[in-house]
């Protein structure tokens, strides 16, 4: 499980698919691909591509090998060899239709890990970090909660209580706040300033539309999902939206210390 990978590992894997997008300014690209064999079963998400050359290169439609560098800090295709492009009906969740900065985050009532009542109302005053998890994510859920255990024990005393970090269930039908709890505390979370949020599954999915996060539940009950994780000022105003994982924990955490302190908690 990715959940167990020891810090500093570094594992290639063997992949098939097609690409259905490519980002060149956030070097991402969305790839439905086939099972990769010893990490994760076929579904359609979003990699990073590091390698801008190696990006240019690529485009929606084509049918590629590539191999994947797995750490315990990002998913990243290294180098693909494509078979030319084939028709079909395009299956994704789109990188483009998620919020960006500037525009409101949408309300939500939802429950947490507790199984206390949350709304956007509640957490007005606070900077939020907000991403979207599942609990039996056999991708890179894990490794986007461990980045951000990492951003939230390294923040100072006084800005950990301006800053909440929430994480919304994209399962809710599985993700019980139990499930949620477990999850959270198997990975080092604290609780003190984390929400791990779920409900009920017309309500969830109605959050994680207006997000714009893209899902789609793939045949064997995984779901495909564009990684996003929004930075969220005190008025409830998205400031920075980051997609997968390739982002520097130092600037993250330099972003949300510099709003932290610009509207410190009540604002």
């Amino acid at each position: 499980m990715l959940a167990s990978l020891a810090c500093g590992r570094r594992d290639v894997y063997e992949g098939h698919g097609e690409v259905r997008e490519v980002d060149l300014e956030r070097h991402q690209v969305v790839v439905a691909h086939e099972e990769i064999p010893g990490l994760m079963s076929a579904m359609t998400m979003s990699f990073d591509v590091p390698d801008a050359e190696l990006l240019a290169q690529l485009a929606p439609g084509q049918h590629i090998d590539f191999e994947l560098e797995v750490t315990d800090r990002s998913f990243r295709i290294v180098s693909a060899r494509s078979e030319g492009a084939r028709g079909g009906a395009s299956r994704k969740p789109s990188l483009a239709s998620a919020l960006g900065p500037n525009e409101p985050a949408p309300d939500f009532s939802l429950v947490d890990q507790a199984g206390r009542g949350v709304t956007l109302a509640d957490l007005r005053g606070q900077v939020l970090v907000v991403d979207f998890i599942f609990t039996r994510c056999a991708g890179p859920c894990p490794i986007m909660t461990a980045r951000n255990v990492e951003l939230q024990r390294s923040l100072d005393a006084d800005l950990r209580e301006r800053v909440r970090f929430v994480s919304i269930s994209l399962d809710p039908a599985h993700d019980t706040p139990e499930a949620l709890g477990a999850y959270a505390a198997a990975r080092g979370a604290d609780l003190s300033n984390w929400s791990f949020l779920t409900g009920p599954e017309a309500d969830v999915a109605d959050v994680v539309r207006r997000f714009g996060v893209g899902t789609l539940r793939a045949p064997d009950g995984n779901i495909d999902h564009a990684l996003a994780t929004f930075l969220i000022d005190g008025r409830g105003m998205i400031r920075t939206r980051w997609l997968g994982l390739e982002h520097p924990s130092d600037q993250m955490r330099g972003e949300i210390a510099a709003l932290a302190t610009a509207e410190p908690a009540g604002s």
